[in-house]
């Protein structure tokens, strides 16, 4: 197919900056470049039709983390590293509700908890000291005196079986993943983002002072700039990257009368997680039960996980109930040695914002603003 003079000159015309990934990050980089200057002529290509990695196929959490997850991060990265990520993650937060009104995108400030059975490693007094210490640490975060509080009197409330301690924490929630992208697509193309979608990079090269950049369409796309927001993806590009692809299986229950459940939920250090979608209950997680083959891009569906996450449906959250799996799939999130996400110009005009750690929703707004100032 012959390229005319029209679409030479306009889509596929040389831009300052070129994204490539229209996840969340991407989105939010472009939002906050244009924010910065809106003459910046930006260009977001996706291999996709619509963004397929995580960001349209996680749980549609709306949090900065857990009290287990915080006290392990600060044990493995240290506190300083761990207190830098909450910070992020609750300004991208507040950055979302800012930029959005809430209805747009189903954002519900619902509460976030997190739940210990009774043979938990952790004895109570040993969680109730983590927890008042966390608080004092993320007083000056968040601006509360308890962060995190005790809420095992909602046990019952909440519908929850063979749970004997719950934390929780009434500044998380959740909101509709699909929504927020398109909300955030409309946004950027609004402000005169062009967005090419079915295009594959198959590699790039500096050309005097351009990166060109190499398709599976047989085009060639021109930027004096490009950033690689593919997540999980990345090393595809940029093999050299610390970043470990990491699947997430979900599934969706059918709608259950006077569900109980409200709220998003952790358990098991955070590799379950559930919440209620309306009056349905969304399950993820599991990929402890079989890491090495959860290390993968492939998004599909196993039989082992999907088990594992029926199991744990019918043992602790809907014992007794009729319902029917109606939904299934899985998404890739970006791990590495690190939580800290990886925003750095690897090569002269080439910059990346990748490894989120599975919690691009609340990470993105923070490096889409950290994106635009190194790349202006």
């Amino acid at each position: 197919m012959q390229i005319s003079i029209w679409e030479k000159e306009s889509f596929y015309a040389p831009k300052d900056v070129i994204i490539v990934g229209s996840g969340l990050v991407g989105l939010w980089c472009a939002w906050h470049l244009k924010k910065k200057d809106p003459k910046i002529s930006i260009a977001i290509i996706d291999r996709g039709i619509i963004p397929t990695g995580a960001s349209t196929r996680n749980a549609g959490f709306a949090c900065f983390g857990s009290v287990t997850e915080l006290v392990e991060d600060a044990s493995r990265f240290g506190e300083d590293n761990m207190l830098q990520l909450v910070e992020m993650r609750y300004k991208g937060l507040q950055r979302i509700r800012k930029v959005f009104k809430e209805p747009a995108i189903d954002f519900e400030l619902c509460g976030g908890y997190e739940l210990f059975p009774p043979n938990h490693t952790r004895q109570r007094s040993e969680l109730e000291h983590e927890t008042e210490r966390l608080n004092k640490l993320l007083h000056d975060i968040t601006g509360k005196k308890r962060t995190f509080k005790d809420a095992s009197k909602k046990i019952n409330e909440l519908g929850l079986h063979h749970v004997d301690y719950l934390i929780e924490n009434k500044l998380e929630g959740y909101l509709h993943s699909g929504k927020l992208c398109q909300a955030l697509l409309q946004e950027v193309q609004g402000m005169g983002v062009t967005v090419l979608n079915a295009i594959e990079i198959s590699g790039f090269e500096k050309v005097d002072d351009n990166v060109v950049l190499y398709t599976n369409q047989l085009i060639h796309l021109k930027a004096k700039q490009i950033l690689i927001c593919t997540n999980a993806f990345a090393r595809q590009l940029l093999p050299d990257l610390n970043i470990v692809p990491a699947r997430g299986q979900v599934l969706v229950t059918s709608p259950i009368d006077d569900l109980p459940l409200k709220g998003t939920f952790h358990y098991d250090a955070g590799y379950y997680y559930f919440r209620n979608l309306g009056n349905r209950v969304l399950l993820g997680g599991a990929r402890n039960k079989a890491f090495e083959e959860e290390e993968t891009t492939e998004l599909e569906i196993t039989e082992k996980i999907q088990q594992e996450l029926e199991h744990f449906l019918s043992t602790h959250i809907l014992p007794g109930y009729k319902y029917q799996i109606t939904d299934r799939w899985s998404g890739i999130m970006g791990m590495g040695n690190e939580k800290l996400p990886i925003v750095k110009e690897v090569s002269s005009g080439v910059f990346c914002a990748v490894r989120m750690s599975g919690m691009g929703v609340a990470l993105s707004p923070v490096i889409g603003e950290q994106v635009s100032k190194m790349l202006t």
